[in-house]
């Protein structure tokens, strides 16, 4: 069997001392999470982010730094899970913009409000991506390069 971890990306926002966080409905229940979600096929991980933040809050987003590359699984008969952390800026918010059919509400809230729902996080990755923000963990995005398609 081979092993492939599933790619997904997500979005640590923040504006005046809060964070963009999605409420969403999982396996596990009510959860909080950063906006978040799988890279699709033909898909850069720049392009990946800007969609799934536009998805999930109705907000455009323009990333400006990497902040954290994590593998991540829960349990050992669980999958794997590869994501790429940015950070950036939002803007043209669309009030009436339908939001992914998981997302119940978007939320600013600021860390003290995160950590008292840290049993409702959907996983140990988003307070673990704050903190690495907060210590101004960045990386440019010219470190990503993307192929796709290249015949040489």
């Amino acid at each position: 069997m081979v092993w492939k971890p599933h790619v997904t990306v997500a979005a640590v926002i923040e504006k005046d001392q809060r964070f963009l966080m999605v409420e969403e409905y999982t396996d596990q229940g009510r959860t909080f999470n950063q906006p978040a979600g799988h890279l699709e096929t033909g898909e850069t991980l720049l392009a990946a982010i800007q969609r799934e933040v536009n998805e999930e809050t109705a907000w455009q987003f323009r990333p400006t730094a990497l902040v954290a590359v994590q593998l991540w699984r829960r349990t050992p008969d669980q999958p794997s899970f590869l994501r790429f952390c940015f950070t950036g800026e939002v803007y043209d918010y669309a009030p009436d913009q339908a939001l992914d059919p998981d997302i119940t509400a978007t939320h600013w809230l600021s860390l003290a409000d995160i950590k008292a729902r840290s049993d409702q996080l959907r996983s140990p990755l988003v307070l673990k991506t704050l903190a690495a923000y907060l210590r101004g963990d960045r990386q440019p995005l010219s470190i990503l390069q993307s192929f796709l398609d290249l015949h040489e």
